[in-house]
Formats: structure tokens, sequence, C-alpha cells
């Protein structure tokens, strides 16, 4: 992936950041989200860019010492090339520029591909959130990551 760009997310992205929101979750954040969102001084949110489109993309809310991901999607016909490794090692590393040492997920517990790329990121289950996904309903797996500050 040498063509391969990460980058902060940008309004003209949401076109193509939205279409694959919507491909991926089954209840996707609408275009004001994220464009609420990319206004926030306390949210970094990342593109990877490949060959003048979007592959894919990751976002995190901080405050203070800890931030959590909210968003991480790769476009289908994309997944499994560690775009999505990628963009989150480059988010957890300018948010720890700007003072991020612990960082917090869900995922679905039956998203083993996700589980699995979080654990390679250092990730660990903390517990489980009954009934926190609709859509269908399903149980949340708490992950966390921490750096020594």
């Amino acid at each position: 992936m040498n063509n391969l760009i990460i980058r902060r997310m940008e309004e003209g992205d949401l076109s193509q950041v939205c279409a694959i929101e919507e491909a991926t979750f089954s209840m996707p954040w609408s275009r004001k989200s994220f464009q609420d969102t990319l206004s926030y001084y306390h949210t970094l949110f990342l593109v990877a860019e490949l060959g003048g489109e979007i592959a894919g993309y990751c976002g995190c809310y901080q405050s203070l010492e800890e931030a959590e991901i909210t968003n991480v999607a790769v476009k289908e016909k994309l997944r499994g090339q560690g775009i999505g490794k990628m963009l989150l090692a480059e988010l957890m590393r300018l948010g720890r520029e700007q003072g991020a040492f612990a960082y917090t997920l869900e995922v679905r517990v039956s998203n083993q591909a996700a589980i699995h790329l979080y654990e390679s990121l250092g990730f660990a289950s903390f517990g489980i959130r009954k009934n926190f996904y609709e859509k269908p309903k399903e149980d949340a797996m708490i992950m966390w990551r921490h750096w020594e500050a």
C-alpha cells in the first residue's frame, strides 16, 4: 500500500465516508453527525486515501488523557489489507501527541475480525455491555489500551 495516504478527515470527504458508513453499520451516523464532529476541538477523525478515493476512516473523542474510539470502517472490497490497523495506529500516535494515553471502544461480541484487529494493537477486553447494539440487538465487548503517561 505504497500510495495509501492517512490524513485528517475533511468536509469534502463526507460523501465517501458516509457511503462506507452506510454500507458497514446497521445504524450509521448521518452526514450532519460527521459534520458536527469535525467542528469539535476534542475530536480526531482520519481517513485513508487510496488512489484519490477514501478507503476507510476512524475517529475518536478525547477527554484529557482518555480517548473513545467511535468509528472504524474500511470499504468492504479493501478489508483484510491492513488499512484499519494503519488508521488506528496513526489515530493513537496522534492522540498520544495530544496527551491521550488510554483508549477505549465497544465492539459487537460477534465481530471477531474487529476484535482480532484491536487485540493486535494491544487492546484487551474489560467487560461486556449487555444489549448495547440494536439492529440486531447484541452485547458489546468493552476494550481498553493503556500506555504509561
